[in-house]
Parts: structure tokens; C-alpha cells; sequence
């Protein structure tokens, strides 16, 4: 799906989420100052939030699609990620709103007066909400947008609301207890829990978070699968709003190959992976894997049993031997469930420089961006 399609199917889910938010906050409104219902006021202005919510999706998405320009040539896509956080916000601050008036219903209790035209709106307002909750969120997951998603969301949790509202006004009906306040308070803490959650997520894109890991495996498969391609490492991915990734890779070929087929071979990379996976690779590093020395050949097999006598080493590549001026090089991965990885990189560091007391060792401890 192209970016035009995409905003085009962001704008009419949203508008429909605004929609049926507002139909709903009205109806919601009305029946809860009628009922003097705490909770089918607070669920209204809650619809009220989602709808503008959703005016902020759009114009985060028509943002978002502009032009690359001088100032940003990477394009505008991560102005998403700020509109979700604008959404993550309002859903906080009219969690905590809700929770002060709730509080205050608490303290200073007010009887409601339940009609069954309002237990009507409530059920009506349920079945929407879900129906409205699994729309939006399956579209979200389709175009990757996190506002969608998060819509999406905050809709079914809106539906378990209401029908806590619901439950709520039949125990009234039937017992003469009122739990009206106490529920309102609930929904403000299950509210403000949602819109932390947005927060963190919305946040944790915005800092730099790791790619995907469907999408770095994608991309490294289809690397890989060139005849010529040893292996594939080093893959660096940087988000630049959904959809939009720009990175760069390591190859290892044989050091037979000639620059002429490196250069065809890695263009030919750079092509595919943006044709099936849209993910601009701005390069692609060589390894050259030594195929005709026979000492570097067991040097590189001996040194990968030393490091991969430890567990919690994922990988080793990039090994490189240079007898002349009697230096080797050589990357690896200590999976982060290590207590210690400095501790385990130095021993490994340590028992290769035992075998090769003559070689200056650079060994770089790399990251892994794969689960």
C-alpha cells in the first residue's frame, strides 16, 4: 500500500471513529444528566476524547504524508508518533479529570435515576464500541498506524466499561446499592492506565526503538539468499514514521569475488530489499570470508570455538586475519540475558589473545536487533 492509500484509509477510519463517538457522547450526555449517572457522564465525555482523537490521527496522517523538503529529507512520518503522544495525553488527562469528579461523587454521594431508555443507549453503546474497537484496530494493524491501533483500543476498553455501567445500574435496580462513584473511580484508573501505556509506546518510537523483528528478519533473509551472500550481519534500521526505514547491512562474500561483481551484487541487494520490504538500504558493507589461506582459515575456526563455548554468545562474523601486520578482527553478539556481558567479552577477549599472543585483537561487541 502506497503512503496516498494509506492516509486516504487512516482519514475514513477516523472520520468514522468521530463519527459514531460524537452520536454517541450526545446520547451518552443526555441520558446521564437525566439519570444523574456519574458513570454514563464520565463514559460520555470519553467518547468525546476518542473523537477528537481521532481528528488528531488525521491531522497527524496529512502531516505525516508531505513531502520530503530541505529541512527534513528524510520526509515527516514520525510526526504520527507525535500525534499518538498528543492522543496518549488527552486519554491521561481525561482519565485524571474523571477520577477527581469520581472522588468528589464518592465523598458527596448523589442517588441515580435509571430509565430503561438509558440502559438501552448503554447496550446500543456497547455493541457499537465493539463493533467500532475491532474495525479500527485490525485497519491500524494493516497500515502499521499506532493512533489506529490505539483507537482501536481504547474503544474495546470502552465497550468493558460500559458494560461494568451496566451492570452497575441493574445491582441498583435491584438491591437499592449504588456503586455509580466507586465505578466512575475505576474507570478514571483503567483510563489513565491506557493512556500511560500509549505514552510509553509512543515515547519508546520516538527515542529510537529497535526495529521490527519481523522486518529485520525479512530483510536479512532476502540479503542472504544471494548465492554469492555467506552471511548477513550488522543490519542498522532507523524508523522514520511507519513504513519508512533507512539502514544499512554487512555481507560476507568470498574473497574471490571482483569489485565489478560486488558492485553488481549489491546493487541488485539494495533493489529487492526496497521492492519487497520498502526499507531503503543506504549501504551495504563487504566482509571478505578468506577462502585460500589455510592458516587464517584455522584461526578463524579455532577462535569461533573459543567464543562460541559461551552460551550466551548469538554470534561471531566479520573475522579478519592480517599476517602482515599481525592484526585480527572479528565482531560478536552477547545476548543481553547475560548478567554480566563486559565479564564474558573479556574472557573471550582474554583466551584469544592467550592463543595469538603476537596479534593486536580488536574485537567489537555488537548488538543484536533480532529476538
Amino acid at each position: 500500500m502506497n503512503k496516498k492509500n494509506r492516509e486516504q484509509v487512516i482519514v475514513r477510519t477516523s472520520v468514522i471513529g468521530i463519527i459514531s463517538n460524537v452520536l454517541l457522547s450526545i446520547f451518552k450526555a443526555v441520558v446521564g444528566l437525566l439519570s444523574n449517572s456519574i458513570a454514563i457522564t464520565l463514559d460520555a465525555i470519553n467518547n468525546l476524547s476518542d473523537a477528537l482523537s481521532s481528528i488528531i490521527t488525521i491531522i497527524g496522517a496529512k502531516l505525516a504524508g508531505k513531502a520530503p523538503d530541505k529541512e527534513h529529507p528524510y520526509g515527516h512520518g514520525r510526526i504520527e508518533y507525535l500525534a499518538a503522544m498528543i492522543i496518549a495525553i488527552i486519554v491521561l488527562y481525561a482519565g485524571i479529570t474523571a477520577l477527581i469528579e469520581s472522588i468528589k461523587k464518592i465523598i458527596y454521594p448523589e442517588t441515580p435515576d435509571y430509565q430503561v431508555v438509558s440502559l438501552i443507549i448503554v447496550v446500543v453503546a456497547i455493541v457499537v464500541k465493539i463493533i467500532l474497537g475491532l474495525y479500527v484496530k485490525k485497519v491500524g494493524k494493516k497500515v502499521k498506524s499506532d493512533s489506529l491501533i490505539n483507537s482501536g483500543t481504547d474503544a474495546l476498553m470502552d465497550s468493558i466499561i460500559s458494560m461494568a455501567t451496566l451492570v452497575s445500574a441493574i445491582i441498583f435496580i435491584f438491591s437499592g446499592v449504588s456503586l455509580e462513584a466507586w465505578l466512575g473511580a475505576i474507570i478514571s484508573i483503567v483510563i489513565i492506565k491506557s493512556g500511560i501505556e500509549m505514552l510509553k509506546t509512543t515515547v519508546s518510537h520516538i527515542l529510537g526503538r529497535k526495529a521490527e523483528s519481523d522486518i529485520a528478519k525479512a530483510v536479512e533473509k532476502t540479503v542472504a539468499e544471494y548465492e554469492c551472500v555467506k552471511g548477513a550481519y550488522d543490519l542498522i534500521l532507523h524508523n522514520y514514521g511507519p513504513d519508512t526505514y533507512i539502514g544499512s547491512i554487512h555481507v560476507e562474500v568470498p574473497d574471490t569475488m571482483t569489485a565489478i561483481e560486488i558492485d553488481e551484487m549489491t546493487r541488485k541487494i539494495m533493489k529487492k530489499v526496497y521492492e519487497e520490504h520498502h526499507v531503503i538500504l543506504a549501504a551495504v558493507g563487504i566482509y571478505a570470508l578468506n577462502t585460500k589461506d589455510k592458516e587464517v582459515i584455522e584461526a578463524r575456526n579455532k577462535i569461533s570455538r573459543i567464543v562460541h563455548s559461551y552460551k550466551t554468545v548469538i554470534q561471531m562474523h566479520g573475522f579478519y586475519l592480517n599476517k602482515t601486520e599481525k592484526i585480527i578482527n572479528f565482531d560478536i553478539i552477547i545476548d543481553f540475558v547475560d548478567e554480566d556481558r563486559e565479564k564474558t567479552y573479556k574472557q573471550i577477549y582474554d583466551k584469544v589473545q592467550k592463543e595469538y599472543p603476537e596479534y593486536s585483537l580488536n574485537i567489537t561487541m555488537d548488538i543484536d536487533i533480532l529476538d
